[in-house]
């Protein structure tokens, strides 16, 4: 008989686009992802994605399939999250939707602290504010305001968009460039050191690049990894280039871990939000974790 998950996985790896990706939204380990593949082609019989480089391509059957699956998997995730809510009367049940990094930063240290029980759901700012507004997550953190009417947003914070190196980066060299204002050699410059990258998100890269160099960059990064705390990890490293959120890395700016190369011509700033439903039950819990945001973040 076939396992519902594996149909859960196959539709996380359609939409990401990569196992990677499939894994993080997951929140499971990509070999996981891999076995639940595996094993619904094999239950099927045929291919349901062509591997191109990181990237998963679905085949013509794998499209047909997701159109077919697509929408019951995401009604049986909706009743499994609303019918745990409904059964959980003492202890209140509260989905919070942000990217990977973000939680990991600032949520995840006072997980097992908090008096309710809490579902984290990683995903595209779109889909998540989508859920909000159905009433299968309670709170996102997002960077983008959404336009329906059943939902409010609150600017708690903000991130800058910075360059930073490993502290090995001859970043002396780099700010003797800057002095002479030749973009062109500026550009240069940083094209000709190691870069990193994360799988299927470059956006901060390109904005960086257009709103400094006036076009998006035409080099690819040399490492991708799976998200932005990896990144930061790597750079521990000594080397490398990447283009990052500062509240991911300031106390490893401050400690010396990282250098923090440049903040381009100009600043480029996300203001933060709090998303949630202008109507909920769970009011006190969701201002304790914005509580808990504002705590680490200001």
């Amino acid at each position: 008989m076939v396992n519902l998950e594996w149909y859960r996985t196959f539709k996380a790896i359609y939409k990401t686009g990569t196992l990677t990706g499939a894994a993080d939204a997951l929140f499971i380990s990509q070999p996981g992802v891999s076995l639940h593949l595996s094993s619904l082609e094999a239950y099927v019989g045929y291919k349901l994605f062509d591997r191109t480089g990181r990237k998963m391509i679905p085949t013509e059957r794998g499209k047909v399939l997701f159109n077919a699956v697509a929408e019951p998997i995401t009604k049986l995730e909706d009743v499994e999250k609303n019918f745990q809510k409904s059964t959980e009367k003492h202890t209140p049940t509260i989905s919070v939707g942000m990217c990977f990094e973000t939680f990991q930063t600032t949520l995840e240290q006072y997980v097992s602290s908090l008096p309710f029980n809490l579902i984290i759901s990683f995903g595209e700012y779109p889909e998540m504010l989508d859920q909000l507004d159905k009433g299968i997550l309670d709170l996102i953190i997002t960077p983008k305001k959404g336009s329906s009417p059943n939902i409010e947003h609150e600017a708690f914070s903000s991130e800058q968009i910075v360059l930073v190196g490993g502290k090995d980066v001859d970043k002396a060299a780099f700010n003797k460039l800057l002095k002479t204002k030749d973009i062109e050699q500026i550009e240069e410059w940083l094209k000709n050191e190691k870069w990193y990258g994360t799988t299927g998100d470059m956006e901060h890269l390109f904005q960086f690049w257009i709103l400094n160099f006036g076009h998006k960059p035409n080099f690819r990064p040399n490492y991708i990894v799976p998200n932005m705390n990896s990144i930061i990890r790597c750079l521990k490293g000594g080397t490398g280039l990447a283009v990052v959120p500062d509240f991911l890395c300031r106390s490893d700016i401050e400690s010396g871990e990282v250098q923090l190369i440049w903040e381009g011509k100009k600043k480029f700033e996300n203001t933060l939000y709090f998303g949630c439903r202008k109507k909920t039950n769970y009011q006190t819990e969701i201002e304790h974790i914005k509580g808990l945001f504002r705590k680490v973040m200001n």
